[in-house]
């Protein structure tokens, strides 16, 4: 187990530098900022102390290994537009995208799992063909699209919920999080449940899918010739054996939402990472976008070794077979 973890942390940091690589150069050749920071009745002096000050008159490679320098001591550079530590801003930021991905991620789980596990159970009554069809729609609705709806139904026409904003917000640890006052539960509503709607049909679709995969299988006829009644044969037997693939998808679909979540945070003028790498990008602050894709893949990381774990809590397979391979 030891010698799988040292692996998995290895094959990790692996990763994270050659994606600091790929990210940093990719970034670093794409337009000036210079040209977006600098008045365009400015001197040929005073563009070129500002190149210096920003450290774009030394080569590409030279640039990159001062940031890698500096990133182990946690330093990610200052914001061309903030002037303020780029790591600094993204870590004040990330509260707001973590607490919007578990929301939409909760909603996904708690209707999904529910609706894909009854279709799966009845798969020819009318009701779980008409969620199987229902389900097409959150793959193929925008997600733009959705949100202009949901505000223009609930927040102008009915006027039940905030169109914009995070609300009212309680500090727990120098954090602050609304979905523990009514104000920000309010204002999480509408963009959690349009960021869930595609998650909430694809959990559905694949909790559907397990359930008839697993219930022809020879345990589950096991199960119930042993006498046990059909709710413990579902929770038991066949909820367990299909929540490895979910919880696959749950893993990589929580990165994508956390990543993927500008739209819905632009819509909804939700005060989070995604918002502010749509600022950071127009005004082309490469400090900010550099540290922003670079926690998204150390996001991306820590959640696939955490899918991995969980594995081992639900698979003695997998158990046996991290024993095997130390």
């Amino acid at each position: 187990m030891a010698l799988w973890l040292g692996r998995r942390f290895f094959q990790a940091a692996l990763v994270i530098l050659a994606m600091t690589v790929i990210v940093f150069i990719g970034v670093n050749v794409i337009g000036n900022p210079v040209d977006i920071l600098i008045p365009p009745d400015a001197t040929q002096a005073e563009r070129l102390r500002l190149i210096q000050s920003l450290g774009l008159d030394q080569p590409l490679y030279s640039q990159y290994f001062d940031f890698l320098k500096n990133a182990l001591h946690g330093d990610l550079g200052n914001s061309y537009v903030y002037n303020r530590p780029a790591l600094q801003i993204i870590l004040e930021r990330m509260p707001a995208t973590f607490e919007l991905a578990m929301s939409a991620m909760v909603i996904s789980v708690a209707i999904g799992i529910p609706l894909g596990l009854y279709a799966g159970l009845r798969p020819d009554s009318l009701s779980a063909k008409t969620l199987m069809a229902g389900s097409i729609l959150g793959f193929s609705l925008p997600t733009f699209w959705v949100g202009i709806i949901l505000i223009m139904v609930f927040a102008v026409q009915l006027g039940w919920l905030p169109a914009s904003g995070r609300g009212e917000t309680v500090e727990i640890f120098g954090v602050g999080w609304s979905f523990l006052t009514v104000d920000g539960l309010r204002h999480l509503l509408l963009p959690a449940v349009n960021l869930s709607l595609f998650k909430t049909a694809l959990v559905m679709r694949l909790t559907r899918a397990g359930v008839q995969e697993t219930l022809p299988q020879d345990y589950i006829r096991y199960a119930r010739a042993r006498g046990l009644n059909e709710r413990r044969v579902v929770a038991v037997h066949v909820l367990k054996n299909i929540m490895i693939p979910v919880i696959t998808i749950l893993g990589l679909e929580f990165g994508s939402i956390i990543a993927f979540s500008v739209v819905t945070e632009s819509i909804f003028a939700w005060p989070g990472t995604g918002k502010l790498i749509v600022d950071s990008i127009n005004v082309l602050d490469r400090p900010i976008i550099i540290s922003y894709l670079i926690m998204i893949v150390i996001v991306f990381t820590i959640i696939n070794l955490a899918v991995d774990l969980t594995y081992t809590l639900l698979d003695p397979r997998v158990r046996l077979s991290m024993k095997g391979g130390a």
